[in-house]
């Protein structure tokens, strides 16, 4: 697996057969930019062709996971087609090749969660969450339908009630009530989260590949009946990025200010 390529992400092997993936713009909470959503899309591939990975660790520097899509990066894809098109693509792709990944994925998950980086947080295998992390889907607050991930597992998680409830309202909630819905597989005090998440990891590394791989490759199996739901909320969502409420929702969580959706919409 050649790292050097990456820029956006950063490489550690923590542990015998364990990859530690980093999202690596702390300056930023991890925000997702051009590159890094690019990044963070096809990483997977060059994981589950690696030999010598056996498990995978995915955390962010800094206070936080990720907080979702790069302002620039969302303005470009509303002024420009090709970026939009693009970055459609790259977002269909995130999804499928965490699921295609055979390599058994970890997540730790601090501070904020949003957006791209919360794909990758939940659509690990098993996701563990500090206590006091901020997970949100965000994408109603901007203005864009729920589409990412959201529409592929979180009802498979937390059941139709709970995750129509989360992705309407748009309310966050933290590590622990996520781990009481469901949502997340553990959640831990703060200081014991990186730990215990790369203790997963090695116990996994230091499992059977084929039982292992297999296991995940079948349940799964859910993740894919649900690829035309997931197909329909993603396509829904870039849709959305063309009209007048995405422009809207992002001038006003620039502002900080409640956004002024359009009421009277012919649908």
């Amino acid at each position: 697996m050649d790292t050097a390529k990456y820029q956006a992400l950063k490489f550690q092997h923590p542990a015998e057969g364990v990859l530690e993936i980093v999202l690596e713009q702390p300056e930023r909470l991890n925000a997702v930019d051009q590159i890094g959503h690019r990044e963070l899309a096809y990483v997977w591939r060059d994981v589950d062709e690696d030999p010598s990975v056996r498990a995978v660790l995915i955390r962010g520097s800094g206070k936080g996971f990720s907080a979702g899509g790069d302002f620039a990066l969302i303005e470009e894809m509303m002024a420009d087609y090709r970026t939009l098109v693009r970055v459609w693509k790259e977002a269909r792709d995130l999804v499928y090749n965490v699921i295609n990944c055979s390599k058994p994925i970890v997540s730790a998950i601090h501070g904020p969660a949003v957006g791209a980086g919360l794909a990758v947080a939940l659509l690990a295998d098993v996701s563990i969450a500090a206590k006091s992390a901020k997970i949100l889907d965000g994408h109603t607050r901007l203005g864009v339908a729920a589409g990412d991930h959201a529409a592929i597992v979180w009802p498979l998680l937390v059941g139709m009630a709970k995750a129509k409830y989360y992705l309407l309202t748009n309310e966050p909630l933290n590590g622990a009530e996520a781990e009481r819905i469901g949502l997340v597989s553990l959640a831990v005090e703060d200081d014991a989260l990186y730990e215990t998440a790369l203790s997963v990891a090695k116990r996994l590394a230091a499992g059977s590949p084929t039982a292992l791989r297999w296991t995940k490759y079948a349940l799964n199996n859910w993740l894919r009946l649900a690829g035309p739901t997931f197909d329909t909320s993603l396509a829904l969502e870039f849709l959305g990025f063309l009209g007048p409420d995405a422009k809207e929702g992002l001038a006003a969580i620039k502002e900080r200010r409640r956004p002024e959706f359009e009421k009277d919409v012919p649908l």
